[in-house]
């Protein structure tokens, strides 16, 4: 048998590049576009992608985005297209061990 095997995610993420960035999903790939456009605007001074976190046991836990807004704002954002009970998890040790919030889009 000939064929390419074609590895998909199991969530149905489709992994989309950016700028030479490799994102794994669209929703991703789609959030860092708008947040681009809010730093050219001027509302949004800068912001981080996949800012690792340490967790007891040696677990790392990477937020995708660290947001700095002109207003002083900080937000840490998740792009979710599935919530599952280890993000769950591991979302809420972070808010237990670091002075933050995480939000979901």
């Amino acid at each position: 048998m000939t064929g390419k095997f074609v590895k998909t995610h199991k969530f149905h993420a489709k992994p989309t590049t950016i700028d030479n960035i490799n994102f794994q999903s669209k929703k991703e790939a789609n959030y860092y576009q708008v947040l681009k456009m809010a730093q050219q605007s001027g509302d949004l001074l800068f912001f981080l992608r996949q800012i690792p976190f340490d967790l007891p046991g040696g677990v790392k836990y990477r937020v995708d985005f660290v947001e700095f807004w002109k207003n002083g704002d900080i937000h840490f954002v998740d792009i979710k297209g599935m919530i599952t009970d280890t993000y769950k998890m591991k979302k809420k040790m972070v808010e237990d061990l670091y002075p933050i919030k995480i939000e979901e889009k």
